[in-house]
């Protein structure tokens, strides 16, 4: 792929991949339009329906959360297309581990709206069924998530190894199989975003993965704001040009074009598998709203940026190619927001019916077996309820 090079930065940016731009008007790539060209039409509109309904769905969730009935809500509008469409890509066995923003990608994985509710309403830590959707439960501390990924990445290699020994790899339809060439082989994607790249669990994790070549994706969103720090900050050069340190491929792509973030997963996917990866991806996109609910962007960011940003926006730009390819037309739009209207209201009438578990059930998950440790903090926990007065 190639690269520029400035004053700034001598040792070259890398190409950044778009397949669609903000007019909704196509480009070709040598090495990524193929993968592109596997969406059909029905592809694109599911596509478009689901970022329709993670938009309204975090329209919802903000309300709900100014009338206090959530603790914290975290926004991810103008990020849609790097999550839905990176998820779109995946295979059902691949292991995903989010951070706290990827609803997108958990409702294109099959999660229901109200399974993604309880962390940010109180009521429980975790909504849906990690093993059935392969989806890790989000990660509210930055980039752990990625050091959990790169562990089990490792964990997949030691377990393909041992199989293979043992004459016992199989792929998920249970057929035998050389698991250096299995095509169904599973990976891992873990999410994080341009913040979260500056941790020490990132840096630390990709030297592992790279050590040992770990089948995992680190697909970073650049939304361009570590919550009030700017990018500009945070790295002189695209995020995508730190994985040649570390000995593997980056690919820098548009966020906001679904086509290409498709694409470029497809592609980072398929050499993952093949055991050439890792691999890191950097969506450029941009975060429309808040970094969450209890934050106020009005106070570190100017308002000429967000609107030229705006401008951007991925919704906008797929409604635009659905409607000049014919794919797509008033109808179908009026369709997709009513099926948001309907899915949101059932969120809503969701958590309002919600419960909190009781406390000591979060003791009693700490340990498989009996524990002194647990029993001494049961019994304070009592002791502490108990000195209360009932009204």
């Amino acid at each position: 792929m190639s690269q520029t090079k400035s004053p700034q930065n001598p040792w070259g940016t890398p190409e950044r991949i778009q397949l669609l731009d903000e007019t909704g008007t196509t480009s070709s790539h040598a090495s990524f339009s193929s993968f592109a060209d596997e969406l059909t039409g029905e592809d694109l509109k599911d596509m478009y329906r689901t970022m329709a309904l993670t938009r309204r769905f975090c329209s919802e969730m903000t309300s709900l959360q100014r009338q206090g009935q959530l603790a914290l809500w975290v926004p991810s509008v103008g990020q849609e297309a790097a999550q839905i469409a990176s998820a779109r890509a995946l295979a059902p066995n691949d292991y995903i581990f989010p951070s706290y923003r990827e609803h997108g990608v958990l409702l294109e994985r099959g999660i229901d709206p109200t399974e993604i509710t309880p962390l940010f309403t109180g009521t429980g830590t975790l909504g849906w069924d990690a093993k059935k959707h392969n989806v890790h439960p989000y990660t509210l501390v930055l980039a752990a998530q990625v050091v959990h990924a790169t562990g089990y990445a490792m964990g997949l290699n030691f377990d393909a190894q041992i199989q293979a020994e043992t004459g016992q790899y199989q792929t998920g339809q249970g057929q035998a199989t050389d698991p250096a060439t299995d095509p169904e082989k599973p990976a891992v994607v873990v999410y994080f975003g341009d913040g979260s790249s500056t941790e020490g669990d990132a840096h630390e994790s990709m030297i592992f993965a790279a050590s040992y070549n770990a089948p995992v994706l680190f697909f970073v969103q650049n939304n361009q704001w570590a919550i009030s720090v700017p990018f500009s900050v945070q790295s002189r050069v695209p995020i995508s040009t730190r994985a040649a340190g570390y000995g593997f491929e980056g690919i820098r792509v548009d966020g906001n074009d679904v086509l290409a973030v498709y694409a470029a997963t497809r592609y980072a996917m398929q050499k993952i598998r093949a055991g050439q990866g890792p691999v890191l991806i950097e969506a450029e996109t941009y975060r429309l709203g808040p970094h969450t609910t209890a934050d106020d962007p009005t106070k570190y960011r100017a308002s000429e940026d967000e609107a030229a940003f705006a401008q951007l926006d991925p919704m906008t730009r797929l409604e635009k190619y659905l409607r000049s390819a014919g794919y797509a037309d008033d109808t179908f739009f009026t369709e997709v927001t009513d099926f948001a209207d309907s899915q949101v209201r059932g969120v809503r009438d969701f958590v309002l019916a919600s419960q909190p578990a009781d406390f000591e059930t979060y003791l009693s998950r700490a340990y498989t077996e009996p524990h002194q440790q647990v029993e001494d903090d049961l019994a304070f926990h009592r002791a502490y309820t108990e000195g209360f007065e009932e009204e």
